[in-house]
């Protein structure tokens, strides 16, 4: 065990840190003995994100996960995700990430090892242009776009909301993360999930997640 990954079971040990125009800047840090990445206000990869996620996946299921045969990464980071996805779910299938900073897919691959990864086609774009053009369709869509600690605004709009069930596979599944801090986000939320409700048959909330982050769960079909 290195000296860094020591002390940071005191101190957080910064070890790497670049200015990003999408981000505003990105930090990799020793934390609790692990790597993680941050942005200039909060969590991108590892860390308490990688928990919320790994909750969010628990709550649809490890099996349904795990055989699952494709799925759509919208914010990549890191690639917490995506790690947890085939270490801890046993996920086997083709995953295709889609990320707009490219400094990020730079971190990704050389601290965090994302590019020994298998069956993984990471591809530098914007979320939404991403999901309006493809024509291809996936089991497993994991929404978890920011810019910084800013969710934008495209991700709650019908047009987006309508192109997602599209993209989904019959009985397939959606894990969408958000942050609600304030009032504001409280009510789009709610918003979130009336829009939801009307295009879906299954939409869970799962509120409070790590503190801020609200998960929505959703299906095309109510699996038993």
């Amino acid at each position: 065990m290195n000296l860094k990954r020591i002390l940071s079971y005191f101190i957080p040990i910064k070890e790497y840190e670049i200015d990003s125009e999408i981000n505003k800047s990105l930090e990799v840090t020793w934390n609790n003995g692990q790597l993680v990445l941050d942005s200039k206000n909060t969590n991108f990869s590892y860390g308490s994100l990688q928990r919320v996620m790994r909750i969010g996946l628990a709550h649809i299921g490890s099996d349904l996960v795990k055989n699952y045969k494709s799925a759509l990464i919208l914010g990549v980071a890191g690639g917490s995700v995506i790690k947890t996805l085939k270490e801890e779910f046993d996920f086997t299938g083709n995953i295709t990430g889609i990320e707009l900073d490219k400094k990020t897919i730079e971190i990704a691959n050389t601290y965090f090892g994302l590019d020994k990864y298998t069956n993984v086609n990471i591809i530098n774009d914007d979320a939404e242009n991403y999901v309006i053009k493809t024509k291809d369709k996936y089991d497993l869509i994991i929404i978890d776009v920011f810019q910084d600690s800013i969710m934008p605004d495209f991700l709650f709009e019908e047009t987006f909301i309508n192109k997602l069930k599209f993209i989904l596979v019959s009985r397939g599944s959606i894990l969408f993360n958000t942050i609600a801090e304030r009032s504001i986000d409280y009510e789009r939320n709610k918003k979130l999930e009336l829009d939801l409700k009307n295009q879906f048959s299954y939409v869970k909330k799962i509120i409070k997640v790590e503190g801020n982050n609200e998960l929505f769960i959703i299906r095309d079909e109510i699996i038993f």
